[in-house]
């Protein structure tokens, strides 16, 4: 029986929004949580500051190494499949994880599978909001990364709260039931009708007799596309994009793992620390909007870059008053700061990239772009962890998370102001002579101001907007 699709911009891609947003809020809120039990799996494992920091750091680059695995997955069975399978998963992990009796045994259910399982989700959900919305497609994604916030505000809550009653292991197996909510939402992400005309399945081709080098050139072609490396080759800006969030990634998750720790180091009581989490999530829940209702407006639309990179570099500048002070009011200052920063981010960081690459490429973009993300995600905490170890010092964590973010700031404000610059000085170049497209037999030419024709030859070329 077809199913029904439904039509991009209209009602249901509301719902769809509202369910993406919840998607987001259970999985990219969930990692903010692991520092409230980041001394109790110390002490439970006996292990050091950096064996402890694998969990949180296996669990949110897994979140984002998935990428290509669930652009595959999408390009085969849809966005509403992949969701519920990283919900059924994610649930999987964490009630296998309060069963475990080791930390290895910690870092495969509730880092590798839970995180792989979280992946699938939230990814899904990014991927289906840009093709549910093209005109309101910056407040969409501002709109859905609320729920990253209303995630970082009630996931360390709740957590506390669990953990004073029935412990870490009882505590993860309650995440385990809570994460499952993803494959309601999944349920909920109908087939969007699109202008590009669905594919014919065919019959399964005839057995090859060279065999070996036609599944040589399939692995090939399925790399190349879900992997985007002609993107990469080709967009300046991608390439630019890339490496500077694989820069800034190295500084960005840090005070989400060690801020809680640091807090309770200094004397402040653990419910006042768990609570500094929530103050940047509570904040996040109506900065976000700001920020994407900000983007959204066309004075700005050639600008998101800049303005992504002017975050970032608040960002690290604002974890410099951290590493000052641990008094609790100078660290609820800092939660109120950062908040407006990371808001920006937030909000700006999957619409940037939307920006930058096609549309009918950007899950392949995306799982190119998360996959290398994943490898600053997995080194960044538990190089943090090495760093306070070897210094017993929680400011040299800030201190360190701060030069990633600076020094990817201007990386990025200063690479995309030259290509901006490259850009506009080629234009010139192209506009001399009036061009007039003349359709002929042999293909298509074109008849410069002095009237000489050319030939034009069909190039595909990716740019960065502007």
């Amino acid at each position: 029986m077809p199913q029904v699709l439904e039509r991009a911009e209209g009602c249901w891609a509301w719902v769809v929004l509202l369910a993406s947003l919840v998607t987001q809020g259970l999985t990219l809120g969930f990692p903010t949580c692991t520092g409230i039990f980041f001394t109790e799996l110390q002490h439970e494992f006996q292990a050091s500051n950096s064996e402890t920091s694998w969990f949180p750091s296996i669990l949110t680059a897994m979140l984002h190494a998935g990428g290509p695995l669930c652009s595959i997955l999408v390009g085969r069975f849809g966005c509403r499949v992949t969701v519920m399978l990283g919900g059924a998963l994610a649930s999987l992990g964490m009630v296998a994880s309060s069963f475990c009796h080791t930390l290895s045994q910690l870092y495969l259910t509730a880092g590798f599978i839970t995180g792989l399982g979280m992946c699938f989700s939230f990814q899904s959900s990014i991927t289906v909001l840009g093709f549910y919305f093209s005109r309101h497609r910056a407040l969409a994604n501002a709109l859905a990364s609320v729920g990253v916030s209303l995630g970082i505000t009630l996931w360390p809550l709740l957590s506390r709260y669990l953990l004073e009653n029935l412990g870490w292991r009882g505590t993860f197996l309650i995440f385990g039931g809570v994460l499952l909510h993803c494959c309601v939402c999944g349920a909920i992400l109908r087939p969007v009708a699109t202008s590009t005309a669905p594919e014919t399945k065919e019959g399964p081709p005839p057995p090859s007799k060279t065999s070996a080098p036609g599944c040589l050139a399939a692995c090939g072609a399925a790399i190349q596309r879900h992997l985007a490396f002609d993107i990469l080759r080709h967009n300046a800006g991608y390439r630019v994009f890339t490496l500077g969030v694989m820069w800034m990634i190295l500084g960005f998750p840090l005070p989400h793992v060690f801020l809680v720790p640091y807090a309770t180091r200094h004397g402040v009581d653990e419910h006042k620390a768990a609570l500094l989490i929530s103050i940047i999530g509570f904040s996040n829940i109506f900065l976000r909007p700001v920020a994407g209702l900000l983007a959204g407006r066309r004075d700005f639309a050639g600008h998101r870059k800049y303005l992504f990179s002017l975050a970032a570099l608040l960002n690290g500048l604002t974890n410099l008053m951290c590493a000052a002070s641990a008094d609790f009011r100078v660290l609820v200052v800092y939660c109120l700061v950062y908040s407006v920063s990371m808001s920006g981010i937030g909000a700006l960081l999957f619409q940037v990239l939307m920006d930058i690459v096609p549309m009918d490429r950007f899950s392949s973009a995306l799982g190119l772009f998360t996959i290398l993300e994943s490898i600053s995600i997995l080194t960044s905490p538990p190089l943090a962890g090495l760093l306070l170890d070897t210094t017993n010092n929680f400011s040299y964590v800030f201190y360190m998370s701060s030069f990633f973010l600076i020094s990817a700031a201007l990386f990025m404000g200063g690479s995309f102001c030259v290509l901006q610059k490259k850009e506009r000085q080629g234009r010139p170049a192209e506009a001399e002579g009036a061009i007039t497209e003349v359709a002929s037999e042999g293909g298509l030419t074109v008849e410069d101001s002095r009237g000489s024709e050319k030939q034009l030859y069909t190039e595909i070329t990716y740019v960065t907007s502007v």
